[in-house]
C-alpha cells in the first residue's frame, strides 16, 4: 500500500529541537524502502497554474498513475488551502512549509512524514512506547494525527492536562462533558482502545519472538515440505551481493490493505520485485525478496507476519505482464527465466493450525548461462502503454516519462545509478559499473562451478535398513515386534512418500498436528487404514492397566493420539504453553506405552518422524523425546527421521543443548522421503505387499486394508493367502513338528511343486463332502459344526485344513482369542459377509473356526448373536449364511460316533493315516536332521504311546534339579499346562525370570534358549489377549501330563510346591507383558471345577489341581488357598473359595463367615457367593445336628438349631432376590445368557428337609406313627402348637419343647407351603425351559438330582395314602377321598401341568398314569366349581387325559377328544384364576388349532377362532410374568407338535420325534441344525401350515379372516423373504405360544402357470382345470358338478402334473368354501391324492378348508382383470364372471 502523507504543520518554536530527530527518522524511512519523491516549489507552483481548483485533486492522481511514478512531496512557502484539500490524496501530496529559505531543514524534518492507516502521522516529538509514560504534550501530538478529528480537541485535552495515565482512564461521557463533540469523542476512546490492544500483541509478539528464529524456504524450489510460523524470525538479514549464489534478501511488510484495490496491491508487487529483480541481475547475484515478512521500527528484522491472498495466479500473470513492459525487448525472454514464478509459503498460527496468510516470495537466478554479459535497465513506466499514449503526446513528454533505471544491489537496498537530474560523478559510476559486467559475469560463472552439487555417497539407507529392523533387514520378521511414531505438521507434498507408514505394525501415533485429521497424515491413515482416534486423557491409569489397553485395542489396531487438539474441540496450544496445558497428560501417554505389561520390552521401537522443524527449545516434540528416553532408560530405541539436513541440525542441537545427548547416530537425515519410502517398502515381502482378496459369487473381490483393519476380532484367510511370501520354509515346517500350532504356511508350502501333500486325516473329506453340505441345506442362518478332539490329536491343524481347502468357496475366518467381545464379533462377521456384494444372491457364506473355547455355552452365545445381528442387517437367505467350525478340546477318552454335525478325533489313527504318517516320516527324515525331537509329530504317529513319551520325559529331565532357575520355570510351564487349556508364560515373563540379556536388536537370546536342554519340549505361539504377545508353552498335552509325574515321582517336587512357588514369585505378577493372562489362567486353575457326567459329587467341590494337592499332599492346600489370597488381594472368588474350602474340608464355620463376608464386601449382588453364605450356615447346621449324639434332641439344641434354619432360610431367599435381579440385568443386556441361578431355590428345599428331620427327631413328633402324623397335621396347618401340646399326655415333661416350639410358628406353619411352591416353581423351570441348543449341563442334571431326593423325602412325611384305591373304599367319606386323592397326586408329581407334561418325557408306567387320570376324573366328577382347586383340576383333567392318549392310545381310561375338548370349551367360559391361566390358556391353543375344528359342531364355531389369536397374547403375557426373566439363557420347550391325523392323534410329543429320528444325541443335533424337518419320517407325520410374513413372524391361514393367529418362528434367521411372502412351516406348541419350525418358502414355478387349491387335511386335491380364453370367454367343454365329485371320489389317484392345464395370467379367481357333504364326500378316499402342495402360476398358493375362505393374493388383482363373483361348489368356478368394464364372459360353470 502505498504511503498516504497528510498535511503537516510545524510551529516556529519548536523547528530548531525537531531537528536531528526528524533527519534520524529519515534514514528509518529510506529503510523501509517507501518511495517518497520531493520536488521543487517551483514545480509544484506549475501544477498549481495549469489545473483549477476543482480538478487538481483528480489530475494529482491521473499524473500518478500515468506515469506510474512515486508519490511526491511539494514544498510550499505558506499554508495553502487549495493544497490542503488535495493532501488526502494517494498519489500525490502536497506539503505546505514555513519558509523557502530553510529548505534543507524542513526536507529533513518531511522524514517524519511515516506510513500509517490512513489516519495517523508521526508527529516531531516521538511517543514513549507505554502510554502510561506520555505527557499531556504527547497526549495533544498523538490526537493530532488524527486528520478526522480537529485540532481544537487536542488543545482541549492539553488545556485540561490530559497525560497518558488519565488517557487510559477517560470515558466517552467526560469528553462530551468538555465539549467534545460525540463522533471525535467516539474516535478518541476506539483509537486509544486500539492502540492499548496493538502495543498488548506487540508485547507478547516480542516476548515470543527471541526463542523462535526460522530459516527462509528453500531457494529456487517449490515443493519443498515447508511452511513458516507466525512471528518467528527468518534468521538471514536484508543484504547485498554475498557469494552470488548465497541468496541476498528484502523483506516486505505487505500488509494493511483495507481500503485499496486489488489493482493498487498487485501493482505494489510489482514495482517492488522489478526494481529488486533488476539490482539482482544487474549484480549477478540471486536472491529472494519476501512479501509477508517485517521490519524495523514497527516490527522486528525478520518478523514474519503473513498476508492474506485472494488469487494466486494473478500475481503470477501480473508480474509476467508488468516484465514485458518494463524491461527492455531484448532482454523480456531471459529477464522471464531469472525471475522465477512467486511461491506462496503457509504461515501457520502460534499453536500450527493455519492461519489463511502467506508469504509471497519471489527467487532471482541470473545464471551465467541466461545473462551472459548483458546489463538489465528497468523503463520508470510501462512502455506498452506510453507508445499507445504517444499519439497525443509530444516526443519530448514521452521520452520523459520513459525514463531508463539501472537498479544494483548496494548492500541491503536496491539502488538506482540513473537517478534524475544525475551529476557527473554518479553517471561515471554508471558507467564504471556496465564496463565491469563482463567480470562480473565470469565470477558468477566461477561461483556457479564453485557450487555445483557434488553426489554423496552416503550408507545412511542401509543404516535405516539395519535400525528399523533390528538388524534383520527384513520387515517382515523384524527384531521390533511393535512400533511407536511420534511425529509433527505435515505438508501436502511429503504425503505421497509416507507410504511406508501404512503397512508398519503402528502401536501408537503421537500426533502433534491440531489439523492432522483435516489435512495431514491422520487423514491419510483414516483413508487407507482403520485407526482408533484416542485423546491422550484415555491413557491415564484409572483401572487396570489391561482393561485400559483392551479398551484402546492396543496392539490390535492402530491408537492415533492427538498430542495437541485437533479433536473433540479440544484447542490446541502455542509453544510457551504446551507443557503446562498438555504435557503431563502425553507423559501418561508415553509412560503407558513404555510399560513392560503393555509392548514387549525392547521389541518396540519409537519412530521421530520430523515433518517439519523443530527449531524451539520448548517444542512439544522435544519434550516428548525427553520423556521417552526418560521412561526408555536410553536412545537405542529410538529412531530419528529428519526429511533434510536442515531439520537434523536443529533437531541436533536442540538436544544436545538441553539434554546433553549425542543422537546422531539415531538419526537418518541424508536421504529424502522419496528415498526413504523406496527404501523402507522394499523391506517387506511381495506377499506382504500385495493386495489381499476374498472369494465372491462370481469371481474375487478386494479385501482393502481399512475393512480388514476394522475386522479387527478376525483372522481372515484370504483366497491369495502366502502368495509371494518369504518365510522360512525349513523353520516353520521343524517348528509344527516339534508341536508348535499350525500356520496357513504349511499347507502353502504343502502345495508347490516337489512337496508331499498336507496329511488329509479320515474326517477331513467326511467333513467336506458330507457334514458341509448337510449344514448347507439348512435354513438357519447361523450353523455350527464340532470337530471334538482330545488335546493334541490334530483338531485345530484338521479344522484349519478344512479353511484352507475351502478360502475359494467360503469366506474363512479365525475368531482371534477367547475372550473376544462376541457382539462385537458377530457385528464383524455380518460386515464380512456383507463386505463388496450386490445382493444376497452373490453372498458367500462365512465359515468361523473356534479353536479351544472353553464352554459350549459361550459358543451357543456367539451362534446367538450372529443369528440376531443377520436379522437385524436383513442378511437372511434360504441357507444359512453363517458356519461355525467349533474346534473344542474334549477330555474325555471315549471316542464317539461321528453325527450330522459333530466328528470326533481321538488319540488312534486308522490304518490309511498310519500309511500316510509314515511316508511323511521318511520325507522328514531326508529333509531334517533333528528330527528325532519332532515330538508333536511322533507322539501322534505312535497314537499317544506311553511308553514312548515316557521314555522322551525320562531322558529330557535326567539332570533337572528344581533348584535352577530355568527347571522352576519349566515346572510351571508343565503345571499350567495340565490344569489350565491353553495355558502360556509370555515370552517377557520368560526373560526377565532368566534374566536374559535382552537387547533392541536381533542378537538377542531367544526365551527358548534359556531352558537348556528342556527347550525341546518347549514351542513359542502368539497369544490374542487385551494385548497381543508372544508366549512359551509345553509343546503337548500328554507330554505336560508324564513331566509332571515325572518330577512327582523321580525329583519329589509335587504339584504344592511348584503351585507355592507360582504364586509367591512376584516377577510373575509384576508389570511385565502377559501378566493379565497368566492371572486369569492362575486363577482358573485354582477355581474351575469339572462338572462331568462320570464324576462324583465329592469330586466337583474344588477344582482339579486343589483336589490333586489334596490327594497327593494332604493339607497342603490351604496354604496354596491362602497364598492365592495374598495373590488376588481383591479377588471374590477366590475369598468365596477359601470360605467353601473351610466349611466343606475344615469345618471351620466361623473362618468361612470371615471369608465369605470379605467376599460380599466386594461383590454384595452376586447370588453365588450369597449362596455360599446361605451354604456355611446349612453345612454347619448338618455338622452340628451330626455330632449331636443327644437321642431325643435336647429342647434347647433343638432351639439352636431351628434358629440356625431360619437364617438359612433368610440367606436362601436373599439368593433367591438377587438371582431374580441378575436375570434381569442379563435380560435387558440381551449378551449373556447365563442361565439363572436355581441354587437360592435348592437351599431351601434341603434345608426344609433338615427340619423336618429335626423335628422327626424330638419326642413330641418322634415317638410313634401317630406322632409322626401329629408333625404332619402341624406342617399343614391342621394342628396348631398348642392344641399339640393339650392333647399330650407328657406335655409337663415336654413343655420345654413346646415352648421352644411357640417361637417357631411362622418356620413350622409355612414350611410345607413354602417348600410346595419351591417345588413346583422348579418342576416349572426344568418342564417348560431347556437348553437353547439342546445340550445337557451336566450341572443342571446334579440339581434335579438333588431336588428328587428333596421330593421323596418330602412326601414320606406328607403322603402317607393307605394302599387300598381311595375311591373304593367305602368307609372313607368323601372329603376324605378328595383328600386322598389330591395326596396321591401331589405324591405322584402330578398335581400341576407341568408334573403332567413332564410325563411325556419320563419312563413313567401306563398303570399309574392310569390312576392319575382315575382321580383327576373323581375329583372332576365330586367337586364343584366353588370349590377350592376344583378349576385347577378341571384344566389337569384335560393335561391327564392328553398324556395318557400319548403313553397309551389304547387305553379304556380315556374320554372320547370330543368330550375332552367340550369340557375345554366350557372351562374358558368360567373366570380364570392367575395362577392357572398359563396352563389353560396353553392347551386351548393347542386344542382349538384351527385345523381340528371339524371334530366338533356348533354355532359358536367363528367365535372359537376368533378368540385363538387372544388365547395366545394372554399366555404370552402369562409367560412372560411368571417365567420371565428366569428363562434367560433357555428357550421354551416344545411339548407338542401339530400332527397330521385328528384327536389325540393329532397331537406329536418329543418322543415321537426322537423314535423317527434315532440317538437321543442325534436328536439334539437335529433340532439345533433343524435337520430333522427333512426327515421323511418325521414330514410324514406332522402338517404343514401356511402363512404369510408379517412383521417378524408368520401370519397363519385361518379360516375366519377376522381371526388373525401370528406364530413366531423359533430361530428368528429362518424367517426368510419380504413383507407378504408365503410360506409353510411346521407348527410347535410352547408355554410362550406356537412356534414355527422347519419354516420353507412358497415360491411360484417360472416355467409354468399352474396352481393348486390344496385342502389343509391330511391329503391335498389338485384341481383341474381347463384353459380360459379371456377375449372369448369360456370355450372348452368343462365336467359337470356331479362328473367332478365322482373323479373326486373315485379317480383322484389318477391326477398328474400333467393333467393341469395352464390358465391365462389375466384372471382373478375368488374360491368359496364347499358344502360339507361334498367335502365328507371327497374326504371318504383320501388314498392316492397328491401329498404335496404344488404352486404353480400365482405368488403363493391358495389354501382352504371347512369354514375357510381362500383367495389369491391380491398381488394378482393387477395381473387378473376378471373378477369372479359368485361363490362355487367344490372346485367349481363361476362362469358369470364380470369384467371390469361391466361385460359377462358367460353362463356356464366350470370345475
Amino acid at each position: 500500500m502505498r504511503p498516504q502523507l497528510r498535511l503537516l504543520s510545524i510551529s516556529s518554536g519548536r523547528r530548531r529541537s525537531c531537528g536531528a530527530k526528524l533527519v534520524s527518522k529519515l534514514a528509518r524511512i529510506r529503510a523501509r524502502k517507501y518511495p517518497l519523491r520531493f520536488c521543487s516549489a517551483e514545480e509544484s507552483r506549475n501544477f498549481t497554474r495549469c489545473y483549477p481548483h476543482s480538478l487538481r485533486r483528480r489530475a494529482a492522481k491521473q499524473l500518478s498513475s500515468e506515469r506510474n511514478m512515486p508519490p511526491f512531496i511539494c514544498l510550499q512557502d505558506r499554508p495553502c488551502q487549495a493544497f490542503a484539500a488535495m493532501s488526502n490524496t494517494e498519489e500525490v501530496v502536497f506539503i505546505p512549509a514555513i519558509s523557502l529559505g530553510k529548505c534543507p531543514l524542513l526536507v529533513s524534518r518531511m522524514a517524519n512524514i511515516l506510513e500509517g492507516n490512513g489516519s495517523e502521522v508521526a508527529h516531531s516529538t516521538e511517543l514513549p512506547a507505554e502510554i502510561k509514560d506520555w505527557d499531556k504534550n504527547h497526549v495533544r501530538d498523538w490526537i493530532l494525527r488524527f486528520s478526522d478529528v480537529d485540532d481544537e480537541y487536542a488543545n482541549i485535552l492539553f488545556d485540561q492536562e490530559i497525560t497518558g495515565s488519565s488517557l487510559l482512564l477517560l470515558e466517552k461521557a467526560e469528553l462530551i462533558d468538555l465539549n467534545i463533540k460525540l463522533g471525535p469523542a467516539k474516535l478518541i476512546i476506539h483509537r486509544r482502545d486500539e492502540l492499548i490492544k496493538l502495543k498488548a500483541q506487540q508485547s507478547v509478539s516480542r516476548g515470543n519472538q527471541s526463542s523462535k528464529s526460522c530459516k527462509p524456504y528453500p531457494f529456487s524450489q517449490y515443493h519443498a515440505a515447508y511452511r513458516y510460523q507466525e512471528n518467528s524470525i527468518l534468521d538471514v538479514i536484508e543484504t547485498g551481493a554475498l557469494n552470488l549464489i548465497e541468496p541476498c534478501h528484502e523483506y516486505k511488510a505487505f500488509i494493511n490493505f483495507q481500503n485499496v484495490t486489488t489493482e493498487e496491491k498487485l501493482k505494489k508487487f510489482t514495482e517492488e520485485v522489478i526494481r529488486f529483480a533488476a539490482a539482482c541481475m544487474n549484480s549477478r547475484t540471486n536472491g529472494t525478496i519476501h512479501f509477508g515478512v517485517g521490519d524495523r521500527p514497527d516490527f522486528t528484522h525478520g518478523q514474519i507476519l503473513g498476508t492474506k491472498i485472494e488469487d494466486k495466479e494473478t500475481y503470477n500473470q501480473k508480474l509476467a505482464d508488468v516484465i514485458e513492459g518494463r524491461f527492455e525487448y531484448k532482454h523480456i525472454n531471459v529477464v522471464k527465466k531469472c525471475i522465477k514464478p512467486p511461491r506462496f509459503v503457509e504461515v501457520l498460527e502460534a499453536d500450527m493450525t493455519v492461519s489463511g496468510k502467506y508469504v509471497i516470495e519471489v527467487d532471482i537466478e541470473p545464471s551465467s548461462l541466461l545473462c551472459e554479459e548483458s546489463f538489465f535497465h528497468v523503463y520508470s513506466v510501462d512502455t506498452r502503454k506510453s507508445k499507445k499514449q504517444s499519439k497525443t503526446r509530444d516526443l519530448k513528454t514521452d521520452e520523459k516519462d520513459s525514463t531508463k533505471l539501472f537498479y544494483i544491489r548496494d548492500n541491503s537496498s536496491s539502488r538506482n545509478l540513473l537517478v534524475q537530474a544525475s551529476s557527473t560523478k554518479s553517471l561515471e559510476e554508471y558507467y564504471k559499473y556496465v564496463d565491469n559486467i563482463v567480470r562480473l559475469s565470469q565470477l558468477r560463472k566461477e561461483a556457479e562451478e564453485k557450487h555445483l552439487t557434488v553426489a554423496k555417497n552416503s550408507v545412511q539407507g542401509s543404516r535405516l535398513c539395519e535400525m528399523i529392523t533390528g538388524g534383520s533387514r527384513s520387515l517382515d520378521k523384524s527384531h521390533f515386534e511393535r512400533y511407536v511414531l511420534v511425529t509433527n505438521k505435515s505438508h501436502p507434498v511429503q504425503k505421497e512418500y509416507l507410504a511406508f507408514l501404512l503397512d508398519m505394525n503402528l502401536t501408537a501415533v503421537l500426533d502433534f498436528d491440531p489439523e492432522s485429521a483435516e489435512t495431514g497424515l491422520n487423514k491419510l491413515f483414516d483413508e487407507k487404514r482403520n485407526i482408533n482416534v484416542h485423546l491422550p486423557v484415555q491413557y491415564k491409569i484409572t483401572e487396570p492397566v489391561e482393561e485400559i489397553a483392551s479398551k484402546l485395542k492396543l496392539t490390535r489396531t492402530t491408537s492415533w493420539v492427538f498430542c495437541n487438539g485437533g479433536i473433540k474441540d479440544e484447542k490446541p496450544s502455542d509453544v510457551d504453553n504446551w507443557l503446562l496445558e498438555k504435557g503431563s497428560s502425553i507423559r501418561d501417554v508415553v509412560s503407558f506405552l513404555c510399560r513392560k505389561d503393555v509392548l514387549p520390552h525392547k521389541k518396540f521401537l519409537v519412530m521421530f518422524l520430523l515433518l517439519s522443524d523443530v527449531t524451539d527449545k520448548h517444542d512439544p516434540m522435544l519434550e516428548t523425546f525427553s520423556m521417552f528416553v526418560q521412561e526408555l532408560k536410553g536412545t537405542e530405541q529410538i529412531l530419528c527421521i529428519c526429511g533434510s539436513e536442515r531439520l537434523y541440525i536443529h533437531w541436533k542441537e536442540l538436544i544436545e543443548a538441553r539434554y546433553g545427548v549425542n543422537i546422531s547416530g539415531r538419526c537418518i537425515y541424508e536421504l529424502s522421503f522419496a528415498e526413504i519410502n523406496g527404501t523402507l517398502l522394499s523391506l517387506w515381502s511381495e506377499n506382504r505387499k500385495s493386495s489381499r482378496f476374498l472369494p465372491g459369487g462370481c469371481g474375487k473381490v478386494l479385501l482393502p486394508r481399512k475393512v480388514e483393519g476394522r475386522l479387527d476380532a478376525l483372522s481372515i484367510l484370504c483366497v491369495n493367502q502366502c502368495e509371494g511370501g518369504n518365510e522360512d520354509k525349513k523353520q516353520l515346517e521343524e517348528s509344527f513338528y516339534k508341536g508348535g500350532k499350525v500356520s496357513w504356511w504349511n499347507f502353502y508350502f504343502s502345495e508347490q511343486p516337489g512337496s508331499m501333500p498336507f496329511i488329509k486325516r479320515d474326517k477331513f473329506d467326511y467333513i467336506i463332502n458330507t457334514i458341509i453340505p448337510d449344514v448347507c441345506s439348512l435354513t438357519q442362518a447361523c450353523v455350527r459344526i464340532n470337530i471334538l478332539h482330545l488335546p493334541g490329536c490334530g483338531g485345530t491343524t484338521l479344522a484349519m485344513h478344512v479353511l484352507w481347502t475351502l478360502k475359494e468357496k467360503f469366506r474363512c475366518v479365525v475368531l482371534k482369542g477367547k475372550a473376544a467381545d462376541y457382539d462385537n464379533v458377530a457385528q464383524q462377521v455380518v460386515t464380512l459377509l456383507t463386505h463388496e456384494t450386490i445382493d444376497q444372491q452373490t453372498w458367500l457364506p462365512v465359515l468361523l473356526m473356534l479353536d479351544n473355547v472353553d464352554e459350549f455355552d459361550a459358543v451357543n452365545d456367539l451362534q446367538q448373536l450372529i443369528e440376531k445381528e443377520c436379522q437385524r442387517a436383513n442378511a437372511l437367505s434360504k441357507s444359512p449364511q453363517v458356519i461355525l467350525l467349533n474346534c473344542m478340546r474334549e477330555e474325555s477318552l471315549l471316542q464317539t460316533e461321528a453325527t450330522g454335525d459333530t466328528v470326533f478325533i481321538g488319540n488312534r489313527l486308522s490304518e490309511t493315516e498310519q500309511k500316510l504318517f509314515e511316508k511323511k516320516l521318511e520325507e522328514i527324515e531326508k529333509t531334517y536332521k533333528n528330527a528325532e525331537t519332532f515330538y508333536g509329530f511322533m507322539i501322534l504317529k505312535k497314537d499317544f504311546s506311553p511308553e514312548y513319551i515316557q521314555g522322551v520325559v525320562k531322558n529330557t529331565l535326567k539332570s533337572f534339579d528344581f533348584e535352577q532357575k530355568y527347571a522352576r520355570l519349566f515346572a510351571v510351564l508343565v503345571l499350567l499346562d495340565c490344569y489350565c487349556k491353553s495355558a502360556t508364560l509370555s515370552v517377557s515373563v520368560c526373560e526377565e525370570f532368566l534374566g536374559l540379556a535382552t537387547r533392541p536388536d536381533s542378537k538377542s537370546y531367544k526365551a527358548e534358549d534359556g531352558f537348556g536342554k528342556f527347550s525341546t519340549l518347549l514351542t513359542r505361539c502368539t497369544e490374542e489377549s487385551s494385548v497381543v504377545f508372544e508366549a512359551v508353552r509345553v509343546i503337548h498335552s500328554s507330554m505336560a501330563k508324564h513331566c509332571l509325574e515325572e518330577l512327582t515321582t523321580t525329583f519329589n517336587v509335587s504339584k504344592a510346591k511348584i503351585t507355592d512357588f507360582l504364586l509367591t514369585t512376584d516377577l510373575f505378577y509384576d508389570c511385565i507383558q502377559g501378566k493379565e493372562k497368566l492371572m486369569q489362567d492362575v486363577h482358573s486353575m485354582l477355581v474351575k471345577r469339572n462338572y462331568s457326567a462320570e464324576s462324583l459329587p465329592a469330586e466337583c467341590q474344588f477344582s482339579p489341581l486343589i483336589q490333586a494337592i489334596t490327594k497327593e499332599t494332604p493339607g497342603f492346600e490351604e496354604h496354596i488357598l491362602l497364598n492365592a489370597a495374598k495373590r488376588f488381594k481383591k479377588d471374590a472368588v477366590i475369598f468365596q473359595l477359601l470360605s467353601r474350602y473351610y466349611y466343606l474340608r475344615k469345618k471351620d464355620f466361623r473362618e468361612a463367615k470371615d471369608w465369605v463376608k470379605k467376599a460380599r464386601d466386594l461383590q454384595r449382588h452376586s447370588s453365588y457367593i450369597c449362596d455360599t453364605s446361605a451354604q456355611i450356615i446349612k453345612h454347619e447346621l448338618k455338622d452340628a445336628i451330626s455330632n449331636d449324639k443327644d437321642d431325643p434332641i435336647k429342647p434347647e439344641k433343638m432351639k439352636e438349631y431351628l434358629k440356625m434354619a431360619v437364617s438359612a432360610i433368610e440367606a436362601f431367599s436373599e439368593t433367591q432376590e438377587i438371582a431374580r435381579k441378575e436375570a434381569i440385568v442379563r435380560y435387558k443386556g440381551k449378551k449373556d445368557f447365563t442361565p439363572y441361578n436355581t441354587a437360592g431355590h435348592l437351599g431351601e428345599l434341603q434345608i426344609a428337609v433338615i427340619v423336618t428331620n429335626i423335628l422327626e427327631k424330638i419326642p413330641v413328633f418322634s415317638l410313634d406313627e401317630l406322632q409322626c402324623n401329629i408333625l404332619t397335621q402341624v406342617l399343614s396347618r391342621d394342628m396348631n402348637i398348642k392344641d399339640v401340646a393339650e392333647k399330650d399326655p407328657k406335655r409337663l415333661r415336654h413343655t420345654s419343647y413346646y415352648h421352644f416350639l411357640q417361637g417357631f410358628e411362622e418356620l413350622l406353619y409355612n414350611l410345607k407351603d413354602n417348600t410346595k411352591k419351591q417345588f413346583d416353581l422348579l418342576e416349572s423351570y426344568y418342564v417348560n425351559l431347556g437348553s437353547f441348543y439342546f445340550q445337557k449341563d451336566n450341572r443342571e442334571l446334579r440339581t434335579r438330582q438333588e431336588v428328587f431326593k428333596c421330593f421323596q423325602q418330602y412326601a414320606k412325611l406328607f403322603y402317607k395314602s393307605d394302599s387300598k384305591e381311595p375311591v373304593r373304599n367305602k368307609m372313607v367319606t368323601k372329603m376324605l377321598k378328595i383328600k386322598k386323592a389330591h395326596q396321591y397326586l401331589e405324591k405322584n408329581h402330578a398335581d400341576s401341568y407341568s408334573g403332567l407334561l413332564a410325563r411325556l418325557s419320563d419312563e413313567a408306567s401306563v398303570a399309574n398314569i392310569e390312576q392319575i387320570v382315575e382321580r383327576y376324573i373323581f375329583l372332576f366328577e365330586n367337586t364343584s366349581s366353588q370349590d377350592d382347586g376344583h378349576f385347577k383340576d378341571t384344566v389337569n383333567i384335560i393335561y391327564a387325559h392328553i398324556v395318557l392318549s400319548r403313553v397309551s392310545p389304547e387305553s379304556q381310561k380315556l374320554w372320547a377328544y370330543t368330550k375332552l375338548l367340550q369340557v375345554l370349551i366350557d372351562t374358558l367360559k368360567h373366570p380364570s384364576p392367575l395362577s392357572e391361566s398359563l396352563p389353560l390358556y396353553f392347551i386351548s391353543v393347542v386344542m382349538l388349532w384351527p385345523e381340528t375344528t371339524d371334530m366338533f359342531s356348533g354355532g359358536n364355531l367363528n367365535d372359537r377362532f376368533d378368540k385363538l389369536g387372544s388365547y395366545i397374547s394372554q399366555m404370552r403375557h402369562c409367560f412372560s410374568e411368571e417365567m420371565k426373566p428366569i428363562c434367560i439363557g433357555k428357550r421354551a420347550v416344545v411339548h407338542f407338535y401339530l400332527g397330521k391325523k385328528t384327536g389325540y392323534k393329532r397331537l406329536i410329543t418329543q418322543k415321537d420325534i426322537d423314535e423317527c429320528v434315532g440317538s437321543e444325541q442325534s436328536m439334539a443335533t437335529h433340532l439345533q441344525n433343524e435337520m430333522i424337518w427333512n426327515n421323511e419320517k418325521v414330514s410324514n407325520i406332522l402338517h404343514r401350515v401356511s402363512g404369510r410374513i408379517c412383521d417378524s413372524a408368520i401370519l397363519v391361514d385361518t379360516p375366519n379372516e377376522n381371526g388373525k393367529v401370528k406364530v413366531y418362528p423359533m430361530f428368528k434367521s429362518q424367517l426368510k423373504g419380504k413383507l407378504g411372502d408365503r410360506v409353510s412351516f411346521f407348527v410347535g406348541f410352547t408355554m410362550n405360544g406356537p412356534v414355527a419350525l422347519g419354516i420353507d418358502s412358497v415360491t411360484r414355478s417360472k416355467s409354468s402357470s399352474r396352481f393348486t387349491i390344496s385342502w389343509t387335511n391330511s391329503w391335498e386335491i389338485d384341481l383341474l382345470l381347463t384353459r380360459i380364453k379371456a377375449d372369448v370367454g369360456f370355450t372348452d367343454d368343462l365336467p359337470t358338478e356331479e362328473e367332478t365329485l365322482e373323479n373326486v371320489n373315485e379317480g383322484a389317484d389318477q391326477i398328474t402334473s400333467e393333467t393341469l392345464i395352464p390358465l391365462p395370467r389375466n384372471l382373478h379367481y375368488q374360491v368359496e368354501p364347499t358344502p360339507a357333504s361334498s367335502l365328507m364326500m371327497a374326504a371318504s378316499r383320501p388314498t392316492g391324492l397328491h401329498q404335496e402342495v404344488h404352486s404353480f402360476l400365482s405368488y403363493s398358493s391358495v389354501t382352504l378348508g371347512l369354514g375357510f375362505h381362500g383367495s389369491l393374493s391380491q398381488d394378482l388383482e393387477q395381473e387378473f382383470p376378471l373378477v369372479m363373483t359368485r361363490p362355487c361348489a367344490l372346485g367349481q368356478l363361476s362362469r358369470g364372471a364380470k369384467c371390469l368394464d361391466g361385460k359377462t364372459t358367460g353362463e356356464k360353470s366350470a370345475t
